[in-house]
C-alpha cells in the first residue's frame, strides 16, 4: 500500500474539483439571464470561489479539526435548501 504525503492544497483533489467548479460557473454566469441578474451571478461565483477558498485555508491550519470544519464551510457554500 503506498501513501503519498499531501503537502499544498493544490494537490488535494477536492480542491482541485472546487476549481474546476469555479470555472464553469464563471463561464455559465457570462450568458443568459445572469447577464442582467448583476446580484445573483455575483452571489454564485462568490459561493464557488468560497468553496475553494474554505479548502485552502482549512489545510493551511494544520489542525485536523480546524480542518475539517473549514470543510463543513465549504460545503455549505456549494449546498442548496429545499
Amino acid at each position: 500500500m503506498s501513501t503519498t504525503m499531501i503537502e499544498k492544497f493544490e494537490d488535494l483533489i477536492a480542491w482541485q474539483k472546487a476549481r474546476e467548479l469555479t470555472k464553469n460557473i464563471y463561464k455559465l454566469t457570462k450568458q443568459g439571464a445572469f447577464l442582467k441578474d448583476f446580484g445573483l451571478r455575483d452571489q454564485i461565483r462568490r459561493a464557488s470561489v468560497s468553496i475553494m477558498s474554505n479548502i485552502a485555508e482549512g489545510f493551511e491550519r494544520c489542525s485536523r479539526s480546524e480542518f475539517h470544519q473549514f470543510l463543513v464551510f465549504a460545503k455549505g457554500s456549494c449546498c442548496r435548501r429545499n
